[in-house]
């Protein structure tokens, strides 16, 4: 049974922490630390809680001064690096969090501590309360983060402000009006790091869901600068491609279907059982005399606990497809038992996708 990803808190690595702390905080206590960690509900904390109740613990063990305490977190960066500690160890994602956590009242000395940290590990979940709360102040200072020599606050001034960032709380003024975001990303468009173009990629995808118009805006404008761009355009229109918005499919050279054909569509396990998988097979003919770049996917229709469906897109494939052609295409589609969804016994759906235009739909079983 694989590792709980909450149990990167264990002894190793608490051992390697305090040996590092003891060299910067006089009188650190070990043992009184440990037992504070430690608690009768340190077993049933999640990852997040266990990295909320580590900040809640050190600030114990240091001072009352807030200046103080980031003084000497900020001190203690270079010792953990030569401790063994590799940068973007997401262990240390409490050191942000002890900064937004007790630092929200004191914005000056927070922010230039998250110009610091997320050097050493991401800022991106703890700059967003602040955003919320100073979003002017706090969008002036991301957009000049996106011009900072480093590429982890480069990173940062895309990645902190994505409107829907996973695992975070939104920033709902961001998905009403991302305008204040858009230099940001135009400033990191053609950035050195992948890291950091991926991160305006992912930024892109985020405004889409709300904002689908401005995004197309910047994939006219900004596509053919560089092949980087170019990769980075069509990664931030991912959600926009799935929902087969019609002016995006043109844009990517994904066109008309009127010459293609779906033969023999099938399934071949009608009833599937869950832990098992979902067979299907069909044809697919290009009767035009011209080959056809085509953005091949198919959609489930999970059965919800309403007894609703709701579909998801899957993605087979994107090539040229020779003219007057057919090709076999088999598919499976897992339904292992896995935490980010729940399944539904019961009647369910497959269809297929071209170019954004759903083809025929066929039912099957989950039991």
């Amino acid at each position: 049974m694989a590792e709980l990803f909450k149990n990167i808190y264990n002894e190793k690595f608490f051992d390697g922490f305090i040996k590092s702390v003891e060299e910067v905080v006089p009188n650190f206590n070990k043992k009184l630390f440990l037992n504070d960690i430690y608690d009768s509900e340190w077993e049933t904390r999640e990852l997040k809680q266990r990295m909320r109740h580590i900040t809640l613990v050190l600030k114990k063990h240091l001072t009352e001064d807030f200046n103080k305490n980031t003084k000497i977190i900020l001190k203690l960066i270079p010792v953990f690096k030569k401790n063994g500690f590799k940068p973007d160890n997401l262990e240390f994602i409490f050191l942000p969090d002890f900064i937004e956590f007790y630092g929200l009242e004191n914005y000056s000395v927070s922010i230039k501590a998250f110009e610091k940290i997320t050097q050493f590990v991401s800022c991106e979940f703890a700059v967003r309360p602040f955003i919320i709360k100073y979003q002017k102040r706090m969008m002036k200072q991301m957009l000049l983060w996106s011009n900072h020599k480093h590429p982890m606050v480069r990173r940062l001034a895309s990645e902190g402000c994505r409107p829907r960032l996973p695992w975070a709380m939104a920033i709902s003024s961001l998905k009403q009006n991302p305008d204040p975001i858009i230099p940001i990303l135009e400033n990191l468009k053609s950035d050195v790091s992948e890291s950091v173009r991926r991160s305006v990629a992912n930024n892109l995808n985020d405004i889409s869901k709300d904002n689908p118009q401005l995004v197309i805006s910047l994939v006219k404008k900004w596509k053919g600068v560089t092949k980087e761009v170019d990769w980075l355009v069509k990664h931030g229109s991912r959600t926009l491609l799935k929902q087969g918005n019609s002016e995006v499919m043109s844009l990517f050279g994904f066109g008309s279907v009127e010459k293609i054909k779906i033969v023999d569509f099938k399934i071949l396990t009608p009833l599937v059982k869950i832990g098992d998988y979902l067979e299907f097979s069909f044809q697919l003919s290009n009767i035009s005399k011209s080959s056809i770049k085509i953005r091949l996917e198919y959609g489930i229709y999970y059965q919800k606990a309403n007894s609703s469906l709701s579909k998801k897109v899957f993605k087979i494939s994107e090539k040229e497809y020779s003219s007057n052609s057919t090709t076999q295409i088999n598919r499976k589609q897992s339904f292992k038992v896995i935490t980010t969804r729940k399944f539904h016994k019961g009647l369910h759906q497959v269809s297929i996708i071209i170019n954004g235009q759903e083809f025929e739909k066929l039912d099957f079983e989950l039991g």
